[in-house]
Formats: C-alpha cells, structure tokens, sequence
C-alpha cells in the first residue's frame, strides 16, 4: 500500500510539474523574444508583385503547359521557402531546383508537387532523392548508368545538350540516349533541353536557336520510332517563353522574369510584358557623423570629405551579398527619396554614405539599397550593371543574414 501511494505521489509531482513549467513559459516575461526582422538589414517581398508577374508569365503559357519556376540559389536570393509556398497557394504544382539539398528542403517545409533537380546528385545523396520524392536530371549515359546501378527506382528526367554544351547528353547520340531509356532503375518522367541563346535576337541567334529545337524533336522522334514515349517534355526558361512560346511544350521553367526583370535592363524593357520586381533591400542607419574637410573615412582612407560633410554607416555590407565594386561612388542608397552615394570601401557588414545634401538623418533610419523611396528607385538591374554582372548573379548571392518577409 505504502509503496503504491508513493507511485501515485511520484506522478502527480511529475505530471504537476510539467504543467506548470508549461504554464510558466507562456507567460511573456519568460518567452524568448526573437530579434526583429526589421532590426539591421532585410529583404521585403512584394507579394502583388509575385502575383502579377505568375499571371503576366502564365498568360504566355499554351494548352497543356504548366509553370515549372526556378526556385534554385534560394529563388535567386528571394527565399526558396517563402516562395515557394506562395507559388503552392497559387496553384503551382512544379519546381526546379540546382540540387539535392534545395529540393530537401523544400519538402521539410510542406512544398508539394514535383521538385527536378538539374544538376548533378553525388551517389551517397542519391537516398535523399527518394527519401524526399524528387526527380533527378540524366545528366548524360555514363551518369545513368551510375543512377541504375543504385539499384532503386529513381525518377529522373533525361536531359538533351542540343547545343550548351554544358550538362546533358548529345542529341546525335542517339544509340546511347536509347541506352538511358532501356535502364531499369529510371523511372523516366521527362526529357528535355536549354536553350542557350534565347535572349539574344540576331539572325544567327535566332537560327541557332531553331536549331536547338529541332535537335531536340528530332531525338524525341527517334526515340519513339523505337517505342519510348516522352512523358513530360520541357525546352524554355524565362527568354524563351518569353520570345519562343510556341516550343514551350509541358512545362516552361521560368526563373529570373518570375521576379520581375530579366537579366539585364535591356532585356527588361524587351520583354513586351509588364513585370514588377519581386525583391526589395532595406538597411538601418547605425550613425551619423560629421566630417571636416580633408578628414578620410573607410579602410584605406578612400574617401577624403572634400568641404565639412556628413556621412551615414548603413548596416549591411558585401557580407550580405552588396558588390564591393559599388564602393568609393560607384552606387548610391536611396534615404528619404534621394540618392546617397557610397563613399569609401564597402566594408564586410556596413557602408559609408555621404548624406551632406539630406536634412534629418538621424540613427534608425531606412536606407534603400535595391527598391523604391519616394520618386527615385534602385533596381537589381541597376547594381548589375554597376557591378559588370547580370541581375541573376546580384539577386543570387545575398547573404542568409537578411531576414525575408513576404508582405
């Protein structure tokens, strides 16, 4: 008796216990208070934006196409989570991602439908590829005969190098893209090409690319003369549904217009469509500070004020993914609708900027690194062709240190 009353007593204290550490931790004086997403430097996505430029793209889709976005590099530095689970709302049903661990990651966070991954799996990872349900890209025979013998049905989709010459398997080697198709451990889902020339609209270019396409019909019509249907059959990314529509066949993998520009300005204004840019950089300021005339700033010392001047430390930095290159006047912030120019070198987690001609600054203001501030705006576009890149690379390699938030 004595022994069960002290079992009973045990678990009332555990389960009493319990209970009031759970009580407690609610309480808000012990909650654990996340750092604010607007605290340092963040990105905003612009979910109007996201929305328009789906039914801007989806507008040039044919009957029997569907919507493959490139969510790859993080969605191009936008945050592959946040928009991919946008997408999902929207009906999007497939995706294409640059590897294994990307496409992981979007299945632990609830993406569903189909997930191509376009390049290469190492045989140790090709476990997470069934694991998380993706579809792995041939990348060529001699890789499909690695993916066969792992002895598990993988589902692939079989890529065609009709004239890259980067990954997939030549088109006029069509002994051994028959060989791909006889594996019996590949679930063959697709097969498809990448064009490599779309965006450019010279006569040569325009032929090449004709070219590009015929190669590919023509392996898919060899490979049905010897019974093999194709599935799923995919040729444009974003400058060819835009400019070649008619080879968009079942599924187009739009990826840098689905935010909003093309990779470059031109290409931007070429389009003939209306896109809205999707990403939006903002920073606090840390500081203001007076310079005397002749006194340098920066590492190095780059920038000497040239009378008395003000200057701003803007949190964010080329450790966030801002192109040192805009350094010592190349590119500018936008505080309270104007133009700030970067003075000195960018440093690893701040910016120098001169703010002599913008009244009231004080600490904890925004400053505008890529967007809109009253009349002037900052594009990716704009950073590219500062940096002597493309918009695709500067949207690319900002930092994980940037809060994203879809508003």
């Amino acid at each position: 008796m004595l022994v069960q009353n002290s079992l009973i007593h045990y678990f009332a204290v555990s389960v009493l216990s319990v209970l009031f550490a759970v009580l407690i931790a609610k309480l808000p004086i012990f909650r654990k208070k996340k750092a604010s997403q607007e605290g340092r430097a963040w990105i905003e996505l612009d979910r109007a934006a996201l929305h328009l430029n789906v039914d801007a793209l989806r507008a040039l889709l044919p009957n029997g196409c569907e919507f493959m976005p490139a969510v790859k590099t993080n969605a191009y530095g936008h945050g592959a989570v946040l928009i991919s689970k946008e997408l999902n709302r929207l009906g999007v049903n497939a995706f294409c991602v640059a590897t294994v661990q990307e496409g992981g990651e979007l299945r632990r966070n609830g993406i569903t439908g189909t997930i191509l991954v376009l390049g290469y799996t190492h045989p140790k990872d090709f476990s997470h590829l069934r694991r998380y349900h993706l579809t792995q890209t041939v990348l060529d025979f001699s890789y499909a005969k690695v993916i066969d013998q792992y002895g598990k049905m993988i589902s692939v989709h079989v890529k065609i190098d009709t004239g890259m010459h980067r990954l997939g398997e030549r088109s006029e080697k069509i002994e051994e893209i028959i060989r791909i198709f006889e594996c019996r451990n590949l679930n063959i889902e697709g097969i498809f090409t990448h064009l490599c020339v779309a965006d450019e609209n010279s006569a040569e270019s325009i032929a090449f690319t004709h070219a590009q396409a015929k190669a590919f019909y023509d392996v898919v019509a060899e490979l049905r003369q010897h019974g093999f249907t194709c599935p799923k059959k995919h040729i444009v990314s974003s400058d060819g549904l835009l400019y070649y529509p008619e080879l968009a066949e079942n599924y187009a993998r739009v990826g840098i217009a689905l935010y909003g520009m093309l990779s470059t300005r031109a290409g931007t204004e070429r389009c003939g469509i209306s896109l809205e840019p999707v990403l939006s950089i903002k920073a606090r300021i840390a500081l203001v500070k007076d310079l005397f005339q002749g006194e340098g700033a920066g590492y190095g010392l780059q920038f000497v004020a040239p009378q008395d001047s003000r200057i701003a430390v803007v949190a964010i930095g080329y450790g966030d993914g801002i192109p040192r290159s805009l350094s010592c006047g190349v590119g500018s912030v936008l505080i309270q609708g104007i133009k700030a120019p970067i003075v000195g070198r960018i440093c690893m987690d701040q910016m120098l900027v001169d703010i002599s001609n913008i009244p009231n600054v004080k600490s904890g203001d925004v400053a505008v690194i890529i967007g809109q501030s009253g009349d002037e705006k900052i594009t990716a576009c704009d950073l590219a062709e500062q940096d002597g890149t493309i918009s695709n690379e500067i949207l690319s390699r900002l930092g994980e240190r940037l809060e994203r938030l879809l508003i």
